[in-house]
């Protein structure tokens, strides 16, 4: 077996992720299958690439060596392909999200103002990897978020503004759920829930939740991880999990959504572009595309109109 750029890419995300769970979800293959493949590209280069450690797995001293040459060769391909297709003036846009409620209006908008150029979507479900994947220019725009303090860094040649600066997660839950009624709950009073976790892992979702269950004196159980939306609302329906939702989320019959006293979860939503392929008059196309989607999200639950419109700060600049 040759060593081939899909296997390099694998070792990378391995060591990026610090697990091979991790690094296979963000792949999208099997984690035995993974497995699997490291043991072959171990075979190739003559040792073990990775241990276990107290924080996951972590690279031996080959697998460094590896990792510096990987990723070197994968920067030289993802360079050649950015400025290949910077010289393609014709080129689709690519646009790169994560499950954002603003995504489907966006498409809609940019359809009508980027004067008809073809537009490509992909949606990732680790912000890790569409980071990286707009720097080594794979994607022109990504559409992204971060929770809490947790800040994604942005590789060179990347430029980024931030849509909504913070928006306050509320909870979904079943309309038979002995809470729905209430307008507002206390994060201390759902310590016996099942959780769905959140779709991505690498955006301080996780750790964002874990740490508010924990200043609420209690541990979350944290039982399903899905990415369909429709099994994920069937569930939170069905009564068998509570989930953190964007306060823009709309409706969904057989769920109610409730504001957290105190907000101690939130979200910020950013949007970030490669220089090389997007000038700053479609960025800022972009920018108010997405903004007015967001905006038309607002009324989906009267609670954040309320959050809303005492928080102008996090209203999206667009003078």
């Amino acid at each position: 077996m040759q060593l081939e750029l899909r296997h390099l890419q694998a070792v990378c995300q391995i060591a990026e992720s610090g697990s091979l769970g991790g690094a296979a979800r963000r792949l999208g293959v099997s984690q035995p299958a993974l497995s699997a493949q490291l043991r072959r590209i171990e075979r190739v280069t003559g040792g073990e690439l990775f241990v276990r450690g107290r924080h996951g797995v972590e690279p031996t001293p080959l697998g460094q060596f590896v990792l510096a040459k990987a990723r070197r060769v994968l920067t030289e391909m993802e360079t050649l392909g950015a400025e290949t297709r910077a010289m393609a003036t014709d080129a689709p846009l690519r646009l790169g999200c994560i499950l954002l409620v603003l995504i489907d209006g966006l498409l809609a908008r940019t359809d009508l103002t980027l004067s008809g150029r073809e537009i490509t979507v992909d949606v990732e479900h680790s912000v890790t990897a569409l980071v990286r994947m707009l720097g080594a220019g794979r994607y022109d725009v990504i559409v992204y978020g971060e929770v809490n303090d947790h800040e994604v860094a942005l590789p060179q040649g990347v430029l980024a503004r931030t849509l909504v600066p913070k928006e306050p997660f509320c909870i979904r839950m079943s309309t038979r759920h002995p809470l729905a009624g209430r307008e507002v709950l206390d994060l201390a009073e759902l310590a016996d829930e099942q959780w769905m976790t959140l779709v991505e892992d690498d955006d301080g979702g996780p750790e964002a939740l874990v740490e508010a269950c924990a200043k609420a004196g209690f541990v979350p159980s944290l039982r399903y991880r899905i990415t369909d939306r429709k099994m994920r609302h069937d569930l939170v329906a069905g009564g068998r999990a509570i989930s953190l939702t964007q306060p823009t989320a709309p409706a969904v019959e057989g769920t109610v959504m409730r504001p957290l006293r105190g907000t101690p979860v939130t979200g910020r939503i950013r949007l970030a572009w490669n220089r090389s392929s997007v000038s700053a008059g479609q960025a800022d196309t972009l920018y108010r595309a997405a903004a007015g989607a967001y905006l038309a999200n607002v009324d989906n639950n009267p609670f954040h109109r309320t959050w809303w419109n005492a928080h102008p700060e996090s209203h999206p600049v667009l003078g």
